[in-house]
């Protein structure tokens, strides 16, 4: 019906031409379009009639593209008119199209890049980036996305990312009652936040935990959770917690593992609070450097924005107002009708027993793994610096399941524990899978070929593949420059370990000249130009015999390439 409505209508709202079907999705369809008004070229998206239906969808719907129109930014697509058109179908039926009208994109959708597989984790870290800025952008503006995921991300022909579809998918969301009703309209359960799951209120910190959704796939090729059906990867989002992506691809960080695991928090609290903290932890790590915790924002500085809203937003509520205006005989008629005293008395023991309760049960069920509470978690062992078999007994006694996993360390010996996933001291169910990384060791380096360098330059050369400057020895050449290497032990090309020190030896730019005085021209001649000296042989016709009577530089020590003439008995 929609489809055939799209082809049906040549010009949008008197100014649009519409053309070729781009993409299409749960909720709508794609077409590349001309605004005839300002020759200009646009993409039209032409939302599913049956969203029409509801006059209270028509007003949100236009009330959230209003919204979404204001916000101009590079990582944004633009959008430039929204409305509804009425139109006839070939069966001659009225019907209502709800559009907008979008800045065109030259670029292909996230989604398509990632049917390719997992992206190079700096690449990654380059995307997710640019969508955190998006975001930052956003939720300044009082606008959550609600539906980040990467069929609503472009990656344009010159690398820009742009996030498009904000504000829409909450007036199609509110239209409907249940998840399963909206499933189909706004994103995949493989995106939602575990409060999306069950059906709460979102803020700015529900994109944040797509956002790391994303961000797994892009480092694994694969979503962190996965069923058969939209509700069991529902239930996954609320109920287990994702693996450190370098299980699925070992060239992804422990850095990046600790972005991703703390973006995909179940508990909001815990995630990043903004998108310019999870931005700027995802690009330290991106960099090698580990990310550092910042101390949360105090709750009385009234400037910064909380969960991506303005505390102050909600200053001027409704309800403030009428707390405000309530006049004083109004409190006082209130205070006569209050219970006796008596009962609030009562009230208050009663509460303050129930609190001691639910105390006293709460630190018995901590307390030593024994009875009920020892089935109900148990604490992961430090193991680090262990040896392996050690630690596998240990993990083994508090009832966990250890996996070893093999990582180069320069610090930690051969077969030692370096560290556990999840890290020592966390709470896990009985029979949780202990990632236990152990040491094998350096990894083996090829050594660089530092021959033909200057001392400065292969030094900087051997640091950065993890070497170290050795010994340097003098030697004297007859064709390598002063001051460049002539060979290096171990030799370039062979295998070592980071850390491990290169001795070098560098040419002198001298040559040491033979005494050939008395020598004959057949042996003076080939020796001295083996050293690569310039030589002029000068006739003596006082004497016969051929051999050398003089040569015109001493032997000894003397700079390459340098002039020499002998003179030669030719009489």
């Amino acid at each position: 019906m929609a489809e055939s409505v799209g082809q049906g209508v040549r010009l949008l709202a008197g100014r649009y031409q519409i053309g070729e079907l781009i993409g299409r999705g749960g909720m709508a369809d794609v077409r590349v379009g001309t605004d005839a008004r300002l020759g200009r070229r646009v993409a039209i998206k032409l939302l599913k009639p049956a969203l029409a239906n509801d006059p209270a969808f028509r007003t949100r719907f236009r009330r959230e593209a209003q919204d979404a129109a204001k916000m101009a930014h590079p990582t944004i697509v633009r959008i430039f008119d929204a409305g509804e058109e009425t139109v006839t179908d070939p069966n001659g039926n009225e019907a209502q199209i709800p559009f907008i009208v979008m800045e065109y994109v030259d670029g292909r959708l996230l989604k398509d890049v990632l049917a390719d597989g997992a992206l190079d984790p700096a690449e990654a870290v380059r995307i997710v980036g640019q969508v955190l800025t998006a975001l930052e952008y956003s939720h300044r503006a009082g606008v959550v996305h609600r539906d980040i995921k990467p069929g609503n991300i472009m990656i344009a022909s010159n690398g820009q990312v742009k996030v498009m579809d904000f504000g829409i998918a909450r007036a199609i969301s509110e239209s409907s009652a249940t998840i399963a009703e909206t499933s189909a309209i706004v994103g995949t359960a493989q995106y939602f936040s575990p409060e999306q799951a069950r059906g709460e209120a979102v803020d700015a910190r529900t994109d944040l935990y797509s956002t790391g959704v994303v961000l797994f796939e892009l480092l694994t090729g694969q979503a962190p959770f996965r069923g058969e059906n939209p509700v069991a990867v529902a239930y996954q989002h609320v109920n287990q917690n994702p693996v450190p992506p370098s299980t699925l691809n070992p060239k992804v960080s422990h850095g990046l593992d600790a972005v991703v695991l703390r973006a995909l928090s179940k508990d909001r609290f815990a995630r990043f609070q903004s998108a310019t903290e999870f931005r700027e932890e995802l690009e330290a790590a991106g960099a090698g450097v580990a990310p550092v915790r910042r101390a949360a924002a105090p709750l009385n500085d009234f400037n910064a924005t909380l969960f991506g809203v303005n505390p102050l937003a909600t200053a001027g509520s409704e309800t403030a107002l009428r707390q405000l205006t309530i006049d004083q005989e109004a409190r006082e008629s209130r205070t006569q009708s209050r219970p006796p005293v008596a009962w609030i008395w009562a009230g208050i023991a009663l509460m303050l027993v129930i609190i001691i309760a639910v105390v006293v049960w709460t630190l018995n069920l901590h307390s030593a793994n024994s009875g009920f509470a020892s089935g109900l978690s148990v604490k992961v062992p430090n193991v680090a610096g262990e040896i392996y078999d050690q630690a596998k007994t240990e993990l083994t006694k508090a009832r966990l399941q250890p996996t070893e996993q093999s990582e180069t360390s320069a610090t930690v010996q051969q077969n030692v524990v370096i560290r556990t996933v999840p890290a020592p001291g966390a709470g896990v169910a009985p029979g949780q899978t202990v990632i236990v990384y152990v040491s094998i060791g350096p990894s083996a380096v090829s050594i660089p070929d530092v021959s033909g360098l200057s001392v400065a330059k292969a030094k900087s050369t051997l640091s950065q593949f993890g070497f170290v400057l050795g010994k340097t020895t003098k030697q004297d050449s007859p064709n390598i420059g002063k001051g460049v290497i002539i060979s290096s032990t171990p030799q370039g090309g062979s295998q070592g370990s980071a850390g491990e020190s290169v001795d070098i030896v560098v040419s002198t730019g001298l040559v040491t000249v033979p005494n050939v005085v008395n020598e004959s021209s057949a042996i003076a001649g080939p020796a001295l130009s083996a050293i690569q000296l310039n030589v002029t042989v000068i006739g003596d016709s006082t004497c016969a015999g051929g051999k050398v009577t003089n040569q015109s530089l001493p032997p000894g020590k003397q700079p390459q390439h340098s002039k020499i003439s002998i003179t030669v008995c030719t009489g």
